[in-house]
């Protein structure tokens, strides 16, 4: 089975980290995955770019003119919010036609337009669409905060300077509602919460819709050596640190100031701890963080290298995400695999991972006092040494490549009417599709097969055994044949 996932980015931004890592993933577990993509940062070879031109260029300014000339030549919430009003058409693509299944991800400021869409639709190629945001379901916002209009028709869309009844946000809602009438899309959510918000929207009744995580590379993010980790990156050995990190420290959504209130509450009511405490702060603009906080900041510029990341989680004791609105966060998927405890607010996809108490801390949702609260919990009260081990636990048990892709291929094979067979390599391989005269015993080999719809022969759970006479009928014609 081949399978084309679609993104703005390769390795920019939070989507394009989870399309890159489920693309390794699928690879890893027998399916033949590729990455289209506008933006390319590597020269990783199962990732394709559109061909760069000034149009491409224009594609995506013409958006922003758009949204610019609605808010009345103002930058007010200019990436906030998209439109999906130009794009490209990829239907011709050598990529496209070769796939079974098109997979979408992240696909705005450019990448893909509502027409471009539909053209996919029309080509007949199941489609799968992993939400990584609300935009998918609601008409233009990418969060919608305390907004609920995308439950039945979004108008005079807040996050718009001078909103109005027929304002943009309405006008792309009608676009997606006649684009999603008829369309056979699959829709998949990174988190419980995202799920829940996608069933509430009109624009996805009568759609079909889950939610798998994101998957991480759990031989790569594990634990290593805390003291190797600080001293390679000229960290303190005496401190007990703190992460925070961002793409932009400075967006508001992402909760910094809470952190910084939270400190500074440490500082007043817990001395001896914050005698002990250090900040991490990872992002760009990082340095401008410094005369904020009450406790030495240690600044880092957004780092995409995922080694350099695994050193910089196994550096500290604990990872903070004092997020107002978020899917499944990344971030926190890495520091857990690294043993790494986590405290976060309650809200969006972060009680899903957080377990309160078990390895990592949920405060209430915008409270500073909660938020100091779960660090000094953490550090001081909680049994670290647990905590640690239980972060580690539940990312390789829930969030691994192997859990994550053979979700996904669930979903691929119920699509396409496929079942994807993988051989588990055993002894020895004979070159002819006609099977040598072995022992009864002998005649049994065992195969995994991701399929919705089990057979007497296919379990979608575990290993199963096929009997001689089974496996002359599957393998028929088939050259390499791996026994037990």
């Amino acid at each position: 089975m081949r399978v084309l996932i679609i993104n703005t980015a390769e390795r920019i931004g939070g989507a394009a980290i989870a399309a890159n890592r489920l693309m390794e993933a699928l690879k890893n577990n027998g399916i033949k995955a590729k990455m289209l993509v506008r933006n390319k940062q590597t020269d990783q070879v199962t990732v394709v770019a559109l061909k760069k031109s000034w149009r491409r260029i224009w594609q995506f300014t013409w958006e922003r003119i758009v949204i610019w000339a609605a808010n009345g030549f103002k930058r007010h919430n200019l990436f906030a919010v998209d439109i999906a009003n130009t794009g490209t058409d990829i239907t011709s693509l050598p990529e496209f036609r070769q796939a079974d299944v098109i997979h979408l991800h992240w696909i705005n400021q450019g990448m893909l337009s509502l027409k471009d869409i539909q053209r996919i639709l029309a080509s007949g190629k199941p489609v799968v669409w992993t939400m990584h945001d609300m935009w998918p379901f609601t008409g233009i916002c990418h969060y919608s905060g305390e907004c609920e209009k995308y439950t039945a028709q979004c108008h005079d869309c807040p996050l718009l300077l001078k909103p109005h009844h027929h304002d943009l946000s309405e006008k792309t809602f009608h676009k997606k509602q006649k684009l999603y009438t008829t369309a056979p899309i699959t829709f998949i959510a990174c988190s419980q919460w995202l799920e829940a918000m996608a069933r509430k929207s009109s624009l996805l009744q009568g759609h079909p819709i889950t939610n798998i995580p994101n998957a991480i590379n759990t031989n790569l993010f594990k634990p290593r050596a805390k003291k190797f980790a600080r001293e390679k990156l000229h960290l303190p050995t005496d401190k007990k640190l703190l992460l925070f990190g961002s793409m932009k420290i400075t967006d508001k959504r992402k909760g910094i100031d809470y952190l910084i209130e939270a400190c500074k509450l440490l500082a007043q009511q817990e001395s001896e701890l914050s005698q002990q405490l250090g900040v991490v702060v990872l992002g760009s603009q990082a340095e401008q963080c410094k005369s904020l906080f009450p406790f030495p900041i240690y600044p880092m510029n957004y780092v995409s290298n995922e080694k350099e990341l695994v050193d910089i989680y196994n550096a500290v004791d604990l990872y903070v995400t004092p997020s107002l609105q978020d899917n499944l966060p990344n971030t926190i998927v890495e520091a857990m695999a690294c043993g790494i405890p986590c405290v976060g607010f309650n809200v969006g996809g972060i009680p899903q991972m957080i377990d309160h108490l078990h390895n990592g801390y949920v405060a209430q949702y915008k409270s500073a006092d909660d938020l100091a609260n779960g660090i000094c919990w953490t550090l001081t009260e909680g049994d670290y040494e647990t905590l640690s081990s239980e972060a580690y636990r539940k990312a390789v048990t829930t969030y691994s490549e192997a859990t994550v892709a053979s979700q996904y291929i669930q979903i691929y094979n119920h699509i396409t009417g496929k079942k994807c067979i993988t051989f588990i390599i055993y002894i020895r391989s004979f070159p002819s599709s006609r099977l040598p005269i072995m022992p009864e015993p002998y005649w049994k080999t065992l195969f995994r097969v991701s399929s919705p719809r089990p057979t007497r022969m296919w379990n979608t759970s575990s290993w199963t055994e096929v009997p001689k006479t089974e496996l002359y009928k599957s393998l028929n014609n088939t050259r390499n044949i791996y026994i037990q």
